[in-house]
């Protein structure tokens, strides 16, 4: 008995959490925003401000979600993304709230997001103050990635582009090693993970695991060599490094089945 109602407890609980986040962006988009405008003037320290916002807004949502007891948190072997500037953090992307627990873990953090997420009515506002980057044009992405590196933002990005579905294999695309090998990039590579499986692709919200998803992050302190930026051959160095990326998470991940 105590176990079905600790799972409905969390069906519940999962819907609040979600709900409160939708709420958080429409506050943060038409009360928090609008404020910091008005009483700062200079557009880069407005984002900048906008971003530590959305860090504490996150860390504070991952920490109520810890606490109703949806998640079991453990990002202790990640601490250290809390002090890195100007690096392209490399994760794989097993759930729905990935972004959320990283960018809760980094202060100075920057992402690139779908063009959809500027017409979602929760989030276009949080991603429009934060000055977080489109994916809407290739070469801009490319010169607004390495202007946000070089300005000291820790960039976020999932070289897989989507969430893993149930039972998929890991396969990256070769977005992420491109931006890496175009900037030269300084790399950190996250490894992330949800037992059991919850919040993934095509499965919605309210189909929960029976026991609580124990979310765990964990950077690792070596990865595959970035080769320089050959303009003659790199279209055939991004394959190479996506595929040497590719097969690096593959067999770090195996590690902590």
């Amino acid at each position: 008995m105590f176990k079905l109602l600790n799972y409905y407890w969390r069906v519940i609980a999962t819907g609040i959490c979600f709900a409160f986040f939708g709420v958080g962006g429409l506050l943060l988009s038409l009360i928090v925003f609008p404020v910091q405008r008005l009483l700062v003037r200079d557009k880069k320290v407005q984002k900048k401000i906008a971003r530590r916002t959305v860090h504490y807004t996150f860390k504070f949502f991952i920490g109520m979600m810890g606490f109703v007891g949806i998640f079991k948190f453990d990002t202790t072997k990640a601490q250290q993304l809390k002090s890195l500037n100007g690096h392209l953090i490399m994760a794989n992307h097993p759930s729905l709230i990935d972004v959320v627990v990283l960018i809760s873990l980094i202060p100075n953090a920057d992402c690139i997001v779908k063009t959809h997420l500027f017409k979602n009515v929760f989030l276009r506002g949080v991603v429009s103050n934060t000055g977080y980057i489109s994916n809407a044009d290739p070469q801009g992405l490319l010169d607004d990635c390495e202007a946000s590196l070089k300005a000291g933002n820790n960039l976020i990005i999932f070289p897989q582009g989507t969430r893993t579905k149930l039972d998929d294999k890991l396969q990256f695309q070769r977005g992420a090693a491109n931006i890496a090998i175009r900037c030269q990039a300084n790399i950190t590579s996250v490894m992330l993970k949800v037992i059991p499986s919850t919040l993934t692709k095509n499965v919605p919200w309210y189909r929960i695991p029976k026991t609580k998803a124990h979310f765990s992050a964990m950077v690792v302190d070596h990865s595959p060599t970035l080769p320089e930026n050959n303009v003659s051959q790199t279209s055939k160095d991004v394959r190479q490094y996506n595929r040497d990326l590719e097969n690096f998470f593959r067999e770090e991940l195996s590690k902590y089945e």
